[in-house]
């Protein structure tokens, strides 16, 4: 893997994507000083459509929420997210178009779905739209809408990397994109097409390079504590290769080989450690590969995950499983993973879907979910229970809690623990007050903003409830906290409050009785 290429890439493009989606951010009115009425229906003189009056007001109201700098920096990264996402999938030959987006079969940067734009088979594509583009000789709006409804064709297999399109980030889709030298161009040709075949640790390389600049700036030039927004970056390290396969063959790998004698598995794991004495103590406590949990509970990209699964892989093998029920139930039962940082947790949740669709063709047509979340908080909620609709008080009781526990979870993370309760039934719970919120308009606001977000918290209190077999995480080093961050861990850690990853030793689940 050239490593240096990658580096190079990914320091540039997120300069010049932030610069790119400040620049469509102008073309609305919209720049670091104002951004004029947020319901403008003409910006310059030009009239706006229906949609991107809705956008833009999206938009401002983000901006108005998180600041202007922090918006454009988030618009950026998920482009670049969907870009290395589309370009990895492209490679490998997992588009289910089988159509490549950025290059030809040669590997040049042209892309086959503009040729043929025509013939594609995509779920939303309009082919009178796609004739038009091309009978006006619009090549730049026609590959802006081809990719739009690529990603939103792959929304249904990938909903968590490829959200619905529409919003404020379709506003601000960078310009020029078929250039050779844009984001794109430089994507394809900068980085060895063979670097991203097979190896979807290519990911959070990417990643971890995008924000070096940033997590610099934060850790070794700024001087005061780390802000809540900036924690992600200044915490973020891809852990390396080899010490990922250190810690899980030595963890998840010892955790079966001491449970069963007959296991080949150790043969298979190159950084297995024998204890001193040369041989292994066995545990009479037979356990099955489906109580094999695997908790990272600051995943990053994922890069622990992925590489755990491999090796979950060659236990279920070894059980008598083919590789297409094993990756199902992999990711059914055995791996979860958490973290503060939205687009990493993104990029995690598609490495792992990867590595499952490496093993299963058919993997992303089955609809399985992985445990593999974005932390939310519940600031947003200021109570759960309206008595018109909701009328279970213990039900109504476990959503006041979990509005309670999450509270600042984007700085705090998994350093919050969840307490055992019924969530699958909370969540059915949650679908009945949907339904007769959503016939009554005082509360029909609930079902677009409170709904999903509570059906998040409940998810995530799923995997803080559980105990694991196995945790394995490289923790966030920081030593200069504030906030809400800041107060929860002198209060309840004070003699490990130093450094995040003393604090996150101390609070390692412990493994489960299987």
């Amino acid at each position: 893997m050239n490593k240096s290429a990658i580096q190079k890439f990914a320091i540039w493009a997120r300069t010049e994507l932030i610069a790119q989606v400040s620049q469509k951010a102008y073309q609305y009115g919209i720049t670091e000083e104002g951004y004029g009425e947020a319901d403008a229906v003409t910006v310059g003189g030009h009239a706006l459509t229906s949609d991107e009056v809705k956008q833009r007001r999206e938009l401002v109201a983000q901006i108005r929420q998180k600041g202007y700098t922090q918006v454009m920096e988030e618009v950026a990264y998920t482009w670049f997210n969907r870009f290395i996402a589309l370009r990895f999938m492209e490679v490998n030959n997992y588009l289910p178009s089988h159509i490549r987006v950025f290059s030809d079969s040669t590997g040049a940067f042209k892309p086959e779905i503009l040729s043929d734009a025509l013939h594609l088979d995509l779920p939303g594509l309009d082919k009178d739209k796609v004739a038009v583009y091309i009978e006006n000789n619009q090549t730049e709006d026609l590959y802006r809408y081809l990719l739009l409804t690529q990603c939103n064709a792959l929304n249904e297999a990938l909903p968590r990397m490829f959200e619905k399109m529409g919003g404020y980030t379709e506003l601000l889709f960078p310009n020029n994109i078929l250039k050779a030298d844009s984001v794109l161009g430089r994507m394809v040709t900068d980085i060895p097409e063979e670097d991203w075949t097979d190896q979807v640790q290519i990911i959070g390389w990417l990643y971890q390079y995008y924000i070096s600049e940033k997590h610099d700036q934060i850790v070794n030039i700024y001087k005061g504590t780390v802000k809540k927004e900036d924690i992600p970056a200044a915490t973020q390290l891809f852990t390396t290769d080899w010490v990922v396969r250190y810690m899980v063959d030595n963890s998840l790998g010892r955790y079966w080989i001491e449970r069963h004698p007959e296991s080949k598995l150790r043969e298979k794991l190159a950084f297995f450690v024998l204890p001193k004495s040369g041989e292994i103590s066995y545990i009479d406590d037979p356990v099955k590969p489906q109580d094999l949990t695997f908790f990272d509970p600051c995943m990053g990209s994922g890069h622990i995950l992925v590489y755990a699964f491999d090796v979950l892989m060659e236990i279920y093998k070894e059980n008598g499983y083919g590789e297409r029920n094993a990756a199902d139930e992999i990711i059914k039962n055995n791996i979860f993973g958490l973290d503060i940082d939205e687009r990493c947790s993104q990029l995690a949740y598609f490495a792992v879907m990867m590595k499952a669709r490496s093993y299963d063709r058919r993997f992303l047509t089955r609809g399985i979910k992985p445990h593999v979340l974005s932390i939310r908080e519940s600031n947003t909620i200021e109570t759960f229970t309206h008595s018109k609709f909701m009328p279970d008080a213990s039900q109504n009781e476990i959503g006041e809690y979990l509005v309670d526990l999450f509270r600042d979870a984007k700085e705090i993370g998994s350093l919050k623990t969840a307490k055992s309760a019924d969530y699958d039934d909370f969540q059915k719970y949650l679908e009945d007050c949907s339904d007769r919120a959503f016939v009554d308009i005082e509360f029909s606001l609930w079902n677009t903003t409170d709904y999903p977000l509570m059906e998040q918290l409940a998810e995530q209190a799923k995997v803080l409830s559980k105990k694991y077999a196995v945790v394995c995480t490289n923790p966030p080093y920081l030593g200069k906290l504030e906030g809400e961050l800041k107060a929860f861990v002198t209060e309840e850690f004070k003699p490990y409050s130093g450094d995040l990853f003393r604090v996150y030793l101390k609070t390692q689940k412990r493994p489960k009785k299987c």
